[in-house]
């Protein structure tokens, strides 16, 4: 693993959302974007090198939604940018970590994602993402 990409905080309102984090951070969002195969609209902020992504459901089902229903808004997940999604998806598995889908899908801000289940780290849900290139 290269870095910490960017944190993931879960919230019920994006546009409110926005607005908190903007006078919080100083600034706006850099991007914001949804992402209909994961049901979640997303906004970024950058600071320095590191970034939050803010998700909003918007679809029921999503995961978002059954998070926020679950442990109401907060942190949702820590990403993790890789080299070789692939590969480290690979070495993940044999190391005993269960993936949550076998192949990497691509996700918010030109990413290939794939997550581990939360069971596998201490209750955290943990995020690889690979540059699309």
């Amino acid at each position: 693993m290269l870095k910490i990409e960017h944190l993931g905080i879960a919230v019920k309102n994006l546009e409110k959302s926005n607005e908190l984090f903007t006078k919080l951070f100083g600034s706006a969002p850099y991007k914001m974007e949804k992402v209909e195969s994961e049901g979640v609209s997303t906004s970024f902020f950058r600071m320095g090198e590191n970034k939050i992504e803010l998700l909003e459901a918007s679809a029921v089902e999503s995961p978002i939604a059954k998070f926020i229903e679950k442990k109401g808004e907060g942190i949702h997940h820590i990403a993790f940018e890789v080299q070789d999604i692939n590969a480290e998806m690979k070495r993940l598995q044999n190391e005993g970590f269960t993936l949550l889908s076998q192949e990497p899908k691509k996700g918010a801000d030109n990413k290939l994602i794939c997550f581990l289940h939360p069971k596998d780290s201490n209750g955290v849900l943990i995020e690889l993402c690979q540059e699309i290139k």
